[in-house]
Order: structure tokens, then C-alpha cells, then sequence
């Protein structure tokens, strides 16, 4: 089946994993003794919270035929499909192996790398006034979480 996706359902998928982002952060903070990391793991939190919140807005600014598709799909397949991709791909939902430092930022840098590619891919999908360029300052965002965690990874 071909899937099809207009802007509301892709800022809804992106709210979804900026909000799994939040929680490997929380997560992972609470397992960290070391209180540098710890705090740079809950500005991280914070941070992919405050994205969320950004395409809220950006979703609740569409007009109606930006929320409508264009796809018969009377069963919401296209959206479970688009949801399962984001809780799979990025910040998935797995057992975070607190016991390592190194090992939660590494996984933090790949789920990072993910989502700037999931966000270059959304944003040819996002007329510009539903805030592509609004995406371009968060992919900035999430390219400085890399740098962020790539420095604190060096220092082990």
C-alpha cells in the first residue's frame, strides 16, 4: 500500500517523537551518576520538549485542507503506520542500559542522526507557510544535540 501524508499528520508524528525524545532523556538522566551528564540529559529533555510544543503550534496554525488527505483511508491505517515508524526508528522504546554512560549517549547520537533525516524528509513535505522554515531552525537544533553529545562522549 502507498502511503500518504499530509502536513497535520506529520506534525502530529513529530510530536509524538520529539515526546519520546523527552522521555529517553528523563529516563536516561535518571539513571546517570555523574552530574554533568545528568543535567545535560535533562536540558536535552527540555529542549525536545520545547520542540514538541513548536509543532503543536505548527500543527494547530493549518488551514482545513492542509489537515485533510487526499487518500481514502477510512480505517487510519496511513497514521498507525506513520506512528509506528517514529516509536521503532527514532527514541524507539527499548530497555536504555542505564549501567553505561557512554552507551546512553551513543544511542542518543543515533536517535539524534535519525530524526534530522526523518526532518529533512518532512520538511518537503510541509508547505513553507506551515513552517518549513520552522523545521530548518529545529534540524539546527537537533544537529547542535549531536554536538552537545559528541563532546560529552569525548570526555569519557
Amino acid at each position: 500500500m502507498s502511503y500518504q501524508f499530509n502536513a497535520d499528520d506529520v506534525f502530529s508524528m513529530a510530536e509524538q517523537m520529539e515526546k519520546n525524545g523527552a522521555s529517553f532523556y528523563e529516563t536516561a538522566a535518571e539513571g546517570i551518576a555523574d552530574g554533568r551528564c545528568r543535567k545535560l540529559l535533562l536540558r536535552l529533555a527540555a529542549m525536545e520538549a520545547e520542540h514538541e510544543r513548536s509543532f503543536k503550534d505548527m500543527r494547530s496554525e493549518l488551514n482545513q485542507k492542509e489537515k485533510t488527505s487526499n487518500l481514502y483511508d477510512p480505517e487510519g491505517e496511513s497514521m498507525r503506520y506513520l506512528r509506528a515508524l517514529v516509536n521503532v526508528r527514532v527514541f524507539f522504546e527499548k530497555k536504555i542500559e542505564i549501567s553505561s554512560r557512554e552507551e546512553i549517549l551513543k544511542a542518543a547520537v543515533t536517535a539524534e542522526k535519525d530524526s534530522i533525516v526523518f526532518y529533512l524528509g518532512m520538511k518537503e513535505m510541509v508547505p513553507e507557510k506551515a513552517g518549513k522554515s520552522r523545521i530548518d531552525a529545529i534540524i539546527q537544533e537537533e544537529m547542535d544535540h549531536i554536538r552537545l553529545l559528541s563532546e560529552e562522549i569525548a570526555l569519557i
